[in-house]
């Protein structure tokens, strides 16, 4: 029997996308929804700011030639204006932020300007709208100020608030839970016996989840046992939207991720990607939850979450889709026959670099590079430096 031709990266990522069905929204307090995907537009309801305003500390004059001496009749401070209207021949001292009093057309710094006995002296000539920010210079009522699908960061709260919005609607985020299989695993800093390694997938895959968006509600070790397997599996099916295995997706005995996963009636999407690190990537479907087996080495897993899972967690936020960059190669790579390789690389003078060792289970060579370069498959040699390929920002 003749095995199915493997999957491209593009054409694997595509399957996951075409099988995502948005999360449903809620709406949040501002502060509450840092780091959330907004879920609508934001329109500004009213001019910010509101009002003409002063940029410097200084005097609020009409403006005119230098020399004038002008009465001072008052002062304007922020959150307490001037609100007569400025007569030919007046002046108001002004703190910044300060709105501009009616009749004010500018402001002349005080460095500029020598106050004595309730008089002051303009030292410069003042023209219209000198260290004035005129009223809507920020936002204008009516207008998009954030895009649905925007990762709201501090500054976007803050224009949230500019633009008169208390609470916002945002995505749900999307609940992971997150298995690692294999007898060989032991927690971080427990003693290893014979054969054993410390498990770094399950730290690794739920900090990539929290960090794409991800609350992890379910974060557990299972051993190389086909009951145990499909009993984790199934707790995760219930509670999870999309659901994480690492390890135990290929097709050795003790491989019993794929076996309890038909037994649950996960639909298979696909396995095995034309990917290196990353072949064995399996990916299924259970109702709408999600379901991503990945292979077990370290490194393997790491890069597969970020070209397959890292997209789709982005989709069920309704996030816009992160864009691949490109690079110049600062040296030779050599080429895979039949895969494409995802190289960990650190960029130096805008050139890609390896950051060694290469193997899947050197995990070391993530936690050096700054992203990931796609080298095409190929037998006719080496990529030499210089070309230019497709970069994944980290």
């Amino acid at each position: 029997m003749t095995d199915k031709p493997l999957l491209s990266i593009s054409q694997a990522r595509e399957r996951v996308l075409d099988a995502v069905a948005p999360l449903d929204r809620e709406e949040l307090a501002v502060p509450d929804a840092l780091g959330r995907i907004l879920g609508e537009d934001v329109r500004a309801i009213a001019d910010v700011a509101p009002f003409a305003s002063s940029a410097m500390d200084g005097y609020a004059v009409r403006s005119g030639p230098s020399g004038r001496s002008l009465q001072v009749v008052g002062e304007a401070r922020a959150g307490h204006p001037f609100e007569e209207t400025l007569a030919d021949g007046q002046a108001v001292r002004i703190s910044t932020g300060a709105p501009l009093p009616p009749g004010a057309d500018a402001v002349l710094q005080q460095e500029l300007a020598q106050a004595d006995d309730g008089r002051v002296t303009l030292l410069d000539d003042v023209r219209p709208a000198r260290n004035v920010r005129g009223a809507g210079e920020d936002l204008r009522a009516g207008e998009r100020v954030l895009r649905a699908g925007e990762r709201l960061g501090p500054a976007e709260l803050g224009v949230a608030v500019h633009a008169g919005r208390a609470r916002l609607t945002c995505a749900r985020r999307p609940r992971v839970a997150v298995l690692a299989t294999g007898d060989e695993l032991v927690e971080p800093g427990g003693k290893l016996g014979p054969g054993q390694i410390h498990d770094s997938n399950l730290v690794t895959l739920s900090a990539l989840a929290r960090q794409s968006g991800a609350d992890v509600v379910e974060a557990v070790h299972v051993p190389d046992d086909g009951p145990a397997t499909r009993a984790a599996l199934e707790r995760a099916l219930a509670v999870a939207d999309v659901v994480i295995a690492s390890g135990g997706v290929s097709v050795g005995p003790h491989d019993h991720v794929k076996p309890a996963l038909r037994d649950l009636g996960v639909e298979e999407r696909f396995w095995r990607v034309a990917l290196r690190p990353g072949k064995p990537t399996w990916f299924g479907l259970h109702d709408r939850t999600l379901v991503f087996g990945l292979p077990g080495n370290p490194v393997s897993a790491m890069v597969t979450f970020i070209l397959f899972v890292r997209p789709a967690l982005a989709a069920l936020q309704g996030a816009a889709a992160r864009p691949t960059g490109r690079t110049v190669l600062g040296e030779d790579f050599e080429r895979h026959p039949g895969r494409d390789e995802c190289v960990r690389v650190c960029l130096r003078d805008g050139r890609a670099y390896a950051t060694g060792p290469q193997g899947s289970h050197v995990l070391r060579s993530m936690a050096l590079a700054d992203g990931l370069v796609v080298i095409p498959r190929g037998e006719q040699g080496p990529l030499s430096a210089g070309t230019e390929v497709e970069l994944i920002e980290l």
